[in-house]
Order: structure tokens, then sequence, then C-alpha cells
């Protein structure tokens, strides 16, 4: 098969359709999910050195890139200002700021949120933002469904302010490096994008997105339930979303009770048996008991559940029940213990693993009393159920605990719980540095790797993070994900297979505008970041926009800028990961995201089109 334009034709060769097909396979295996995106990229990554597409010296250059440095950067310098407490002191700002007035508090939290993006990962953004965004309306009263859904678009838009804003458009400059090696002749070389390059169409998206909530927030969740939770209201909140009610009472194990010598687990899984969360055996008293501990003559349960389910319970298990805690009074005193929500993220490591396998109890204090999926409320037999990503468990802890568990980062507490800043001390050191990194990044005087990195090793020095608690900060599946997939862009390109696909196209749509193909190349972007994520999509479209725009005679540098800018724009689907953290905590539904997105998405995709044109 050969296309022909002007003078120069393309065939289509055995490294084309090598490359094509592991594109294909790539998109499938994404879609079909039953093998991880990670695992998928390193495997692309492999086929490409076995088939020899990329150089062997050049297969492994993507995780030494100054894309994959840069996000390993902005990673840890995020969790440098979490730890300082920065934005536990943000959520008081905002709501003097506001004043009460519901409008200018969302707009206030949305705005914010958008600012931070600028310099943080989307998912690590929205992390922050939603224990903030619940104290924000545990306060003010207004419904957590109307300030979550404006925030995380804002979180979206305000990645576009910079270019170590989103992964795309970390990647993009990588990329464009990896075009000028397969340019034409007479193609003058693309010269890589300052840090502050995209703001002016970072601003305007992030206005857009102010303004169209600012108009129509109302009209979607002027009536959404509120799904705000705080310690002062978990009762009627958990009681009317969980059905977990009632009150907390005492029963002591009597010798004649059938639960002499049975574990918790067993114990729990009784018909009609209550919500276990204290044991006293001895002199000890926990709570969260692990599922294997035993239960003896003497020992003491703190139940939850309503008097006359607990009493019914007391009396076929032959157990004496006390209204009054005398033995677990303090552990359940609400400045230290209490009910919380937290979501599963994409990148966690219960992603695929049951409750029963976590040992949440054992390891960390913490019982799982329910599991909400989406409109699903899980209650039985939750030991059972694998996990996934968005779903939000129900905690019991001491709250202690809680936030020690937290720093794993394989849940977000959604709940705003009693805890202390732990490094508030350090707060001026942290946002010193962090400008300090950011001002020598804008001097254009050092690679904005270094750059960032510097802002690093200052956090490391002053005691701001400490080694281990950097590499915790660090999503490495997210690393291997691009470190991966560069190379299958590297392969596009080189093996001409870009090229070839910008003949087809150009042949196909014949002489339209420029802004035609701009238009054409943004949606491809959007629909591919659904299927192969944001940084796939990058990988595969950057090479090819390249080559449509060179072929039309356009220049092709704001092409791939609009790739980069249009592959982090999912706001209909929870595969966006910043989508599927807030979908639980504010009950959001698919019709949600596809009411408020579709319409969000046109917006994005005309105001993105008319500034990059604009300015370039």
């Amino acid at each position: 098969m050969e296309l022909e334009l002007g003078q120069r034709s393309l065939s289509l060769t055995n490294d084309m359709l090598f490359v094509l097909g592991l594109v294909a396979f790539t998109m499938v295996m994404f879609v079909w999910e039953r093998v991880r995106n990670d695992v998928v990229a390193l495997l692309v990554l492999v086929a490409l050195g076995l088939l020899d597409l990329v150089p062997a010296e050049q297969l492994f250059d993507g995780f030494a890139g100054t894309a994959v440095i840069s996000v390993i950067a902005t990673m840890i310098l995020g969790a440098g200002l979490d730890r300082t407490g920065v934005l536990n002191r943000l959520a008081g700002w905002l709501l003097r700021r506001s004043k009460g007035n519901e409008e200018r508090l969302v707009l206030f939290n949305s705005a914010a949120a958008g600012l931070i993006s600028s310099v943080m990962q989307n998912p690590a953004v929205t992390a922050l933002f939603l224990p903030v965004t619940s104290r924000l309306s545990a306060r003010s009263g207004v419904t957590v469904a109307r300030l979550l859904m404006p925030m995380v678009v804002a979180v979206i838009m305000g990645g576009a302010l910079t270019m170590v804003g989103n992964s795309p458009l970390i990647m993009l400059n990588d990329l464009l490096a990896s075009a000028n090696r397969n340019l034409p002749s007479g193609v003058a070389t693309l010269q890589p994008l300052p840090m502050f390059a995209p703001m002016p169409v970072g601003i305007a998206l992030l206005l857009l997105g102010l303004v169209y909530f600012r108009l129509f927030g109302k009209r979607f969740f002027g009536k959404a339930e509120d799904k705000g939770v705080a310690p002062a209201r978990t009762e009627s909140y958990f009681a009317r979303t969980y059905g977990i009610e009632g009150e907390v009472f005492e029963l002591t194990v009597t010798a004649e009770s059938p639960l002499v010598g049975m574990s918790i687990g067993e114990a729990e899984a009784q018909k009609n048996a209550p919500l276990l969360l204290a044991l006293k055996s001895g002199n000890e008293s926990r709570l969260a008991p692990p599922a294997d501990q035993m239960i003896w003559v003497g020992s003491v349960l703190g139940v939850m559940g309503r008097r006359q389910t607990i009493g019914d319970y007391a009396q076929n298990n032959l157990m004496r029940m006390q209204t009054r805690l005398r033995n677990f009074g303090d552990l359940f005193n609400p400045s230290r213990a209490g009910i919380s929500e937290a979501v599963i993220p994409p990148n966690s490591r219960f992603i695929g693993q049951t409750l029963g396998d976590l040992h949440l109890r054992k390891r960390h204090g913490i019982s799982v009393l329910a599991i909400n999926r989406g409109t699903e409320v899980l209650r039985e037999d939750i030991r059972s159920v694998t996990l996934r990503a968005g779903d939000m468990l129900v905690f019991h802890s001491i709250w202690r605990d809680l936030a020690l568990a937290a720093e794993s980062r394989d849940f977000v507490v959604v709940t705003d719980y009693p805890k202390d800043e732990q490094r508030p001390h350090k707060l001026w050191h942290a946002l010193v540095i962090f400008g300090a990194a950011l001002a020598l990044a804008l001097s254009h005087q050092v690679a904005v790797p270094i750059a960032l990195m510097a802002g690093v090793i200052g956090m490391l020095l002053t005691g701001v993070l400490n080694m281990d608690e950097a590499y915790a900060a660090i999503n490495w599946k997210t690393v291997f994900l691009m470190a991966s997939l560069i190379p299958l862009g590297w392969a596009v390109d080189s093996s001409g297979l870009a090229a070839w696909i910008a003949q087809g196209t150009l042949e196909r749509l014949g002489d339209v505008p420029v802004w035609t193909l701009q238009a054409a190349v943004a949606l491809l972007t959007i629909v591919l970041g659904l299927v192969v994520s944001n940084v796939g999509a990058t990988a595969i479209m950057v090479p090819m926009a390249i080559n449509i725009a060179i072929s039309s005679g356009a220049a092709p540098l704001p092409f791939a800028l609009i790739v980069g800018l249009s592959a982090s724009t999912n706001l209909i689907s929870v595969s966006n990961p910043v989508l599927s953290m807030v979908a639980g905590p504010a009950g959001y539904r698919g019709w949600d995201f596809l009411r408020v997105g579709l319409p969000l998405t046109a917006l994005y995709v005309v105001v993105m089109l008319g500034v990059v044109n604009l300015i370039y």
C-alpha cells in the first residue's frame, strides 16, 4: 500500500506493522484490565527491544529521562508541603475569606486547588484536598457534592499552567527531543518549551472551569445530598448512608457463653452479630481486635448497635450487658477514636486484595465496617470482598493509628478527623524551598528537573522530609508507566508509522483549515486518553501530531502542545484517577460526570485551540 503526498510517498513496512500491533495491543490490554497497566507497559517496552524497534542503548532511557525525574521531584515536593500542614492552614484561610458565602467558598476552594495543581501531580493534589474539602463542608454546611466536582475540574484545568503540572506536559519536551532525530530535512529543530510556556492556556482553562461552575454549579448539584463527614456529625451520617447506627455497649462473656473459645472473626460471622469494635482480655484493652484473637471467660466486648438488638444478642449468647462504658470509655472518646471514610486510589497496593488478606486490624488497629462501591453498600462478609480503585471503606479506629496507616498512601482519608500536624515548625522551610525551586526553574539558567531536585535536596537537608518519606511519596506505578511508554512513542516516530498515518489522514481529509486538523488531533487524543491513559495517549499522539503538522505545512510545536493539553482532559470517566477518587465521597454517578463533563470538554477544546493559536 502506498500513499502519496506531493513528491514523497511512504510504504507500510514490517517495522510499522509491528509498532502498530504494539499500539493496538496496548489499547486492548488497557481496556481489558486483566493485567495491570504498568505491567502491560513493561511488556511493551521489552517487546520493543526484542523486535529491535528501539536500539538497546536507548530502550531504557525513559527511566533516566527528564520527564521521569521531574515527576519524581514534584511528588516529593508535594509530600513535603503536606507534611508541614500547609493545606490544614489553607482550609482555615479559605473559610475566613469566604465569610460563609457558598459561591465564594466554591470559587476559592477550586481556585486554590487549581493553582496548586500547576506544580504538583493531579492525583496528589486531589488526595490532599479531599480532607480539606471535607473540613470546609463540615464547617460551612455546603454539601461535599457542591465542592468536590468544581475542585477536581479546577485541578485538571490548573495542570495546564506549567510544564510540570501533569504527566503529559512533563513528557512533552522529551518527546520533542526524540522527534528532532526524525525530522525531514529542511524542517527547523523543535525547541523545548520553557517552564511556563502553557500558562496563558492554563489561565484561560482554569477561568473556564471556575466560571462554568459559578453559572451552572447549582443546576448540577444544587439539591445534592450532604455527604460531608466530620466527627461532629458522624452518627447521623453513617446511620443514613450505611445503616451503622446505635450506641456502644459492653458485653462481658460468661462461662456459659457459646462465644468462649471462639475467635473474633468467628464471632463476627454469626448471624445478627453486632459490630465488634473492641476487646478486653485480662488487663489489655484494644480497639479493632484482630480476627484471630480469642474470646475467653471474662473477656469484655465493645459492640455497636441498637439497644434492643444488642440486648437480644447478649441474651442469646449468655453475656452480661453494660450500658455504661466502664472499660472502654477512654478508647471510645470522640477526640481519640471514631468512624471515618477512606478512598482507595488507583495506585493503591490494596487493589486486587481482600480485607482478609490485608489484616488491617492486626497491622494498623483499623476495623472496616462497610464498603461503599458506587451505588452499592457492602456490609455482609466484607472480609472476602476484593478491593477496587475508587472503593470507599468505612473505618473505626484510633485517630493516631489512622494517621500512621494513611502515610502509606494506600488509602486517602476523606473524613476530617482530629490529628496533629506532623512538622508545623518546618512550614516556612518548606514554603521557602518550594518557592526557590520554582524561581530557579523560571530563571531558565537551570534545567527544570535540576531545579526541582534542588528543592527536594533542600527539604531533605532541612528535615522537612526524611529519605524514607521521600521514597514513600513516589508513585512508582506512574513512574514505570511513563518510562515504559515513552519508547513506544519513539518507535511510532522512528519507524515511520507517524508519518504514514499523517499522510493517510491528510489524503482523506483533503485541503482543510489548520484549526480543523488541530481539532481532530485534540479530539483523537482525548478519546485515546480514555483508553490508554493520558501517558499512553501522549506517547502515541505527539509524533503523529508533529507529522500531520509538517505534512500540512503548519508549525509542529502548537500541534504537540495541543496533544499535551488534550491528553489529561478526561472529564467524563472514572478512568481518570482524580475523578475516581471523588466519586465515592461525593456520591457521584456515571451520569453526573457525563452531564457535567461532556459540555465542559467541548468548551475546553474550543478555548484551548483559540488560545494556542493566539499565542503561537
